[in-house]
């Protein structure tokens, strides 16, 4: 007996072959002249008359042929597609992480849902933002947030001073220069907060969903890997089809 996962291997080609005898019996279907065929003879009034040679056309396109073609590469197809959809309803396999049985007999088809959204997931979780790690943060209950501890800096103002580089004397002015001092004036106090999310948080998350997804791929391949039953339904929905 098959398995679904050999099944799976060859729908590709299967789907592939059926196409193009199904393009090429259209595509000779369009050509009127290959379906037609022609012979004619000439017969001369009397026998004094010119004599002609006989013509003929062969036809080289018989639609029932190509409709017989179309329907064994058909009936291929609906086979192959029978036997994995039929083995999807009946393929079944535990998703299990670290001797968990998290999802009990789940089929083929949710799996691959599965594993689709966890791939996705895994690429939100990896934009997740995380606390600036220059920083102390600690859990505020009352916003529900993170926040850091209170910094407290000096704010200051410049005021003007006087720098006598050179006294005055009889017959010069005295020599003043103005710089400025920055004098404290009050103090600022500072807590942050933030919305965002722990290095340790982000990694367990990431950790937890990539284990997640390799026991869900594992659970696929296990599904898939079960032996099968061969469905034989283009016969009886082509014969039908096709039959005279």
């Amino acid at each position: 007996m098959p398995k679904l996962n050999q099944i799976i291997a060859v729908e590709k080609g299967v789907k592939a072959r059926s196409a193009q005898e199904l393009a090429r019996a259209h595509q000779e279907l369009q050509k009127p002249a290959l379906l037609a065929g022609l012979s004619r003879s000439y017969q001369p009034k009397d026998e004094e008359g010119e004599q002609l040679p006989p013509e003929s056309t062969r036809v080289q396109v018989k639609a029932e042929e190509l409709l017989k073609a179309a329907s064994e590469a058909l009936t291929r197809l609906f086979d192959v597609t029978a036997t994995k959809d039929w083995a999807n309803l009946d393929a079944r396999a535990d998703v299990v992480v670290d001797g968990r049985t998290l999802l009990a007999a789940a089929p083929v088809p949710y799996l691959l849902f599965l594993e689709k959204q966890l791939t996705a997931l895994d690429g939100f979780l990896r934009r997740l933002p995380v606390l600036d790690a220059a920083e102390t943060w600690s859990q505020d209950p009352s916003t529900d947030t993170w926040r850091t501890d209170p910094v407290r800096t000096v704010r200051t103002r410049k005021v003007p001073r006087n720098h006598v580089k050179a006294e005055a004397t009889e017959h010069h002015p005295a020599q003043v220069e103005v710089y400025y001092e920055d004098i404290p004036v009050g103090y600022w106090t500072t807590v942050k907060f933030s919305g965002a999310l722990p290095a340790r948080r982000v990694n367990e998350l990431l950790d937890r969903a990539e284990r997640l997804l390799q026991a869900v791929r594992f659970a696929r391949e296990e599904a898939n890997a079960a032996e099968i039953e061969d469905r034989r339904a283009g016969a009886a929905l082509l014969g039908y089809l096709f039959g005279g």
